[in-house]
C-alpha cells in the first residue's frame, strides 16, 4: 500500500507521498503523474489539507441494504447517484459548521474512490483499471432539506459537509474492509465494505456511463446504517481497515450578514 496526500508547505499547497515520517514532494498531484521533485519534508512540520482536488464530486445513496431499512426506503435496482459541490470538501482536523442548527443534520462514514485515469462507459471489468486510490470520507446531510427537496444536492453540499482524508492510499483491496464511525468516542456506525450492494468496479462503471470522469475525481459509495445527528462540540472520527482516522469537529456556522 501506499499513501499520498495533500499538505500546506511555506504556504504553499503540494502534494507527496508519504513515507512514515517524511513526505516525497511532487511537482504536480499525484492523480496526473508520480513525478517526484526530489524535496523531502518532514511530515511533522506539514499541515494536512484535503488530499484531492476532484473536477466532479459525485455521491451514491441507499448502497447498504441496513441503511436503506433504516431511512424506510426501498431498493431502486441501480446505483442512486447525485453530485455534491466540490467547495464543500473539509480535511482532516477541519471543522464541520452546521448551516442550520435548528435542522437534523446528520453523519454517514463512507469508502470514497479517487480516479486515476480518465474514464467514459467503461465496463466493471475494466472499471479498477481507472481507479488510483481510496480515502475516508464523510458525507454531512441536512435531512430536513434533503426529506423537503426533490434532490440531495443542497442538503449535502454546504461547506464543510464532506470531510476527507487524512491520506489516499493506492494498491491496496478494499472489498472487505471494516468501516467505523465513532461520536464523541462511541461507536455510531460499525459495518464492512463487503456490505455495499455495488461493488467499487460497479460503482465506476455505472458512473462512467455517458459521463467522463477525470483524474482526480472523487465518488463516496454510500454509508451503512447507524446515522446520528451531529452537534456543537462533538468530535466525529471516521476509519476503514488499518488506515489513520479522519477526525473532525463540529461548531455551528457562523453566518455574517453582507
Amino acid at each position: 500500500m501506499r499513501t499520498f496526500g495533500g499538505f500546506v508547505f511555506n504556504g504553499q499547497r503540494v502534494y507527496g507521498e508519504v513515507r512514515g515520517e517524511e513526505v516525497h514532494l511532487l511537482s504536480k498531484p499525484y492523480w496526473l503523474g508520480l513525478d517526484f521533485s526530489g524535496a523531502i519534508a518532514p511530515l511533522p512540520e506539514l499541515q494536512i489539507d484535503v488530499p484531492v482536488a476532484p473536477s466532479k464530486l459525485i455521491a451514491v445513496g441507499l448502497n447498504y441494504a441496513d441503511h436503506i431499512a433504516e431511512m424506510k426506503r426501498t431498493p431502486l435496482g441501480t446505483p442512486l447517484i447525485w453530485f455534491k459541490a466540490p467547495t464543500s470538501l473539509l480535511p482532516h482536523g477541519g471543522t464541520i459548521e452546521i448551516a442550520f442548527p435548528e435542522h437534523k443534520t446528520d453523519f454517514e462514514v463512507e469508502l470514497a474512490i479517487i480516479l486515476g485515469a480518465r474514464a467514459k462507459n467503461v465496463s466493471v471489468e475494466r472499471a479498477l483499471d481507472h481507479v488510483f486510490g481510496y480515502t475516508v470520507a464523510e458525507d454531512i446531510s441536512d435531512r430536513d432539506l434533503q426529506n423537503s427537496e426533490k434532490q440531495f444536492a443542497r442538503a449535502k453540499s454546504f461547506d464543510t459537509y464532506s470531510p476527507i482524508g487524512p491520506f489516499v492510499y493506492a494498491g491496496v483491496d478494499v472489498s472487505d474492509l471494516p468501516i467505523t464511525l465513532r461520536q464523541n468516542g462511541e461507536v455510531k456506525q460499525q459495518a464492512r465494505t463487503s456490505q455495499m450492494i455495488y461493488s467499487v468496479a460497479e460503482i465506476v462503471s455505472f458512473a462512467s456511463q455517458g459521463l467522463t470522469l477525470l483524474p482526480g475525481d472523487l465518488i463516496m459509495t454510500g454509508t451503512p446504517s447507524g446515522v446520528g445527528p451531529i452537534r456543537e462540540r462533538d468530535e466525529l472520527e471516521a476509519q476503514i481497515g488499518d488506515w489513520p482516522p479522519l477526525r473532525n469537529f463540529v461548531m455551528q456556522a457562523r453566518r455574517n450578514e453582507k
